[in-house]
């Protein structure tokens, strides 16, 4: 009794907010035991007494079960009209809204991006790292900086050898120090000392007559090369000022060095940074004097130039070496050109 007493009350909840169904319920309920009791218990006429009521319970139920879908119907009728007359009709004001946000989240992202690939190097292997990076299958390099001994040193042997080995078109844009001006070699070699009076990774100090003799090293470097790759476009400016910074930009990467060789900065290729540093290094290798590149087949140089060469080479393309030069300084400018030390090397 009391486990009856219990379900009943769990039930009754839920036959008090649906009583129209629940009593079409009990109606079913009782239908279907009329339909089984025997039909003499119902007298003389039972067979006749029985289908009557069997029937008369069946009409009362459909008319219980129409009830509550007429019900039903009332309940629904306010909803459907707020989904139609609400929420659709501001359907495409809130889609319209969405889109903004997605723009405003796209855009906020893109900042993001922009910020954390604008980063600080912090020793030597980083720096040599994000070179590697920025060499790897690159077809463009442009370079800004005093003389360009690292760029002798790895960066455009290592381009061009890469280059050649999968016959890839290979364009270079270098600007260093003009060297026949002397006073832009004195400025920038005593802003080398005044940082480090000791050697440098090349085991040299720097004068104003090591300044000279690395930016023509420079320049005979880009004639040798481009002699003997057909698919080099190399240029040299000669540049009037001197900067305190160093800029390789590839396709990949931009990278800035200073005079400390464990501190450098890096930004990858679309970010705000590097398109703006590309268009720095564009329009100031416009402004420099143009060495003349294109005079390489008039000047030839052997696989080790010799000295006459190199006199000459410095002689036909207006950049002519100082008369106090002899034959040891060509040999030594030579020497830098084609086998330049690595001044970041451990």
């Amino acid at each position: 009794m009391s486990r009856f007493m219990a379900a009943w009350r769990r039930a009754a909840p839920w036959a008090a907010k649906n009583a129209d169904g629940a009593i079409a319920l009990v109606l079913a309920i009782v239908v279907g035991v009329l339909g089984v009791i025997p039909e003499d218990v119902f007298g003389k006429d039972g067979a006749d007494v029985q289908q009557q009521l069997v029937s008369a319970a069946t009409l009362l139920i459909l008319a219980l079960v129409a009830t509550a879908l007429l019900r039903d119907r009332q309940r629904q009728a306010p909803v459907e009209r707020t989904i139609t007359s609400g929420a659709l009709a501001d359907l495409p004001a809130r889609l319209h809204r969405l889109d903004q946000i997605d723009t405003l989240v796209t855009g906020t992202r893109k900042a993001l991006d922009a910020l954390q690939l604008v980063r600080v190097l912090g020793s030597r292997q980083e720096i040599a790292q994000a070179h590697a990076e920025a060499r790897k299958d690159t077809t463009r390099w442009s370079f800004k900086g005093g003389t360009g001994t690292y760029l002798r040193a790895v960066t455009l042997p290592e381009c061009v050898a890469a280059a050649r080995r999968v016959k890839r078109h290979l364009t270079v844009r270098v600007e260093v120090i003009d060297p026949t001006n002397a006073e832009v070699c004195e400025t920038y070699a005593h802003y080398r000392r005044s940082l480090s009076d000791t050697p440098d990774g090349t085991g040299e100090t720097w004068t104003t007559d090591r300044v000279r003799k690395e930016s023509y090293a420079t320049i005979l470097a880009a004639f040798w090369h481009r002699q003997r790759y057909g698919l080099l476009d190399i240029g040299v400016g000669l540049s009037e000022t001197m900067t305190t910074f160093r800029w390789d930009l590839s396709a990949t990467r931009l990278i800035m060095t200073v005079e400390d060789p464990n501190r450098a900065m890096t930004a990858l290729a679309g970010t705000f940074y590097y398109e703006n540093c590309d268009t720095e290094l564009r329009l100031s290798f416009e402004q420099a004097r143009r060495v003349p590149l294109e005079m390489y087949k008039k000047v030839p140089l052997s696989d080790e130039p010799t000295v006459e060469e190199v006199q000459e080479l410095f002689e036909r393309t207006g950049v002519a070496l100082p008369r106090s030069y002899n034959e040891h300084d060509v040999v030594d400018i030579a020497r830098k050109a084609l086998r330049a030390l690595n001044p970041y090397a451990p």
